[in-house]
Order: structure tokens, then sequence, then C-alpha cells
């Protein structure tokens, strides 16, 4: 086996490791979070969650900014926007949809939707099929699954899919965590409006604030950080098929931590949205792995 591609393994075993984890701390984060919504709302919890995670992030990355690029700042200001955007949709359609379903939902209609729309033959055509009926499985009646939630669930996997292309880009220009953090001081910029309200209440419990310290490095620090990591291990498409895995996973965290319903048909669409997006990317994911540049 040639050099080139020992590394390219190497890499994809840690890619996949970087990104089991971030699938497990981001969701579980969640789940600690969402007591807050009841104090402080969905949109302003995502806001202080980023404000936090900022701060941990510079006070650990300390970036020498006067070296930055203008593509550095440009990148940092499109990845701070995207992420903003995909997590505010998120926390909104947790609020009012369970989190396995809202995770599936994001899912399907982000990086999997982009990844099978990229090749329009029968086999992604089928794919695709595949995915929709599970969705369709997850909004059975009883099943939780709001249009509203449903609605701000297609905007975080909106958000999603512009995410790990940002992502993969910001981990290709900076060092460490420099382009995260400046990207999550972006982020928080973008969401004060949305904190300005419930500030007070926030500021003056110091319950919250400890909680919310918990949550940020959670999913801010070490979620999203794992996640810039393996994206300068592995490319997106190939990505892709390891995050057809983050729906189980937010399943599994939401019957575990918020002791969430799950139905036989729950299990049955989600099944066949993890088969629909592994087989949407299997192909790209197999050629990048294992052809010899």
């Amino acid at each position: 086996m040639s050099p080139h591609r020992k590394l390219q393994k190497k890499n994809t075993f840690e890619g996949l490791a970087l990104l089991v984890t971030a699938a497990t701390l981001i969701p579980w984060s969640v789940a600690i979070i969402q007591p807050l919504f009841k104090s402080i709302g969905p949109a302003a919890s995502s806001t202080w969650r980023f404000a936090f995670g900022a701060a941990v992030l510079l006070l650990i990355s300390r970036p020498n900014l006067r070296k930055w690029t203008k593509q550095q700042w440009i990148t940092a200001l499109i990845f701070g926007f995207v992420t903003a955007f995909m997590n505010q949709s998120f926390y909104q359609a947790i609020e009012r949809i369970p989190l396995g379903s809202a995770v599936c939902i994001e899912f399907i209609t982000g990086p999997f939707l982009v990844a099978a729309l990229g090749k329009r033959t029968w086999n992604q055509f089928f794919l695709i099929l595949l995915g929709a009926m599970g969705v369709v499985f997850l909004s059975h009646p009883g099943g939780g699954v709001t249009v509203t939630g449903a609605i701000f669930s297609v905007g975080a996997g909106i958000g999603w899919a512009s995410y790990i292309l940002a992502s993969h880009r910001m981990g290709g220009q900076t060092l460490g965590f420099e382009g995260l953090a400046v990207s999550m001081t972006f982020s928080t910029i973008f969401c004060i409006p949305f904190a300005i309200k419930s500030s007070h209440i926030f500021l003056s419990h110091p319950y919250l604030m400890s909680r919310m310290l918990i949550i940020s490095v959670m999913s801010i620090v070490l979620g999203f950080g794992a996640e810039l990591l393996a994206f300068r291990r592995v490319k997106p498409s190939v990505a892709g098929v390891m995050m057809s895995l983050d729906p189980a996973l937010a399943f599994m965290i939401g019957v575990i931590l918020l002791a969430e319903q799950i139905t036989p048909l729950d299990v049955l669409g989600l099944s066949l949205i993890v088969a629909a997006g592994v087989g949407v990317t299997y192909r790209e994911a197999r050629k990048e792995l294992f052809e010899a540049e």
C-alpha cells in the first residue's frame, strides 16, 4: 500500500472518530440546554451559547488577527453567519418537535439532499425517495412532528449543508482553533438582537450562566472543534457518509436523556434515512478514499 493511501485511511479513521465525538456531544448539550428555553427562550439560549463558546475559544487560541488576510476574514464571516442561521433554526425546531426527528429532517434536507442532487441517476432518485419516505414515517400522527417544527428543521438543514462546506474551507485556511474562535464571535454578533430582551434574566442568575458555560464548552469548543479538525482530514463528501450516523445518535440521546417516546414507525423512518444517507454518498466517498493521486 502506498504511503499516500495509508495517510488517507489514517485520516479517515481519525475523521470518523472526531465526527462521532461531535455527533454525541452536540445533541447531548441540546438535552442539557432545553430546560433554559423556559427561562430565556431558544433564540437567546443559542446566542449565549455562542457568546460563552467564543470567549473560551478566544482565550484558548489567542488569534494573531494582525496577520489575517482578507480572505480569512471573509471565510470567518461566512462561517459565522451560516452557523448562526443553522443553530437558531435548529433551536426553534427542537422547541417544537422531538430532538431525533429534528435532526433527521435537518439531515435529509441538508447534506443528504445536496449530495443526492449532485448526480442525476436512477439510483440517486431512488435514494432520495427512500429518505423522503423516512421523513413521512417520522411525521406519522402521534410522532410529535409539527409543520412549524419541520419548517425550522428544513432551515437548519440548509444551514447544515452550508456549514459543512464553510467549515471545510475554514479548516484549510486557519491553524488550530483561531478560525473557529473568530467565526463564533461573528455568530454571537449576528445573534445579539435575539438575546437583548432576556439578558437581565440570564445575567442575574448564576445558575443559568454556569449551566450555559458547560453547554458552550461541550458543543462549541469540543463539538464544533472536533468537526473542524475532522474536516481538515476528510473531504465534505466523505464526511457526508459519516454524518449519516447523526440522526441515529440524536434519537438515542433524545430517548435516554429527554425521555422522548419512540415508536416502531420512528425506528423505520430513522432506518430509511440513515440507509439513504449512507447510500447516497458511498460511491463518491469510496472513490476519494481509495483512489491514489
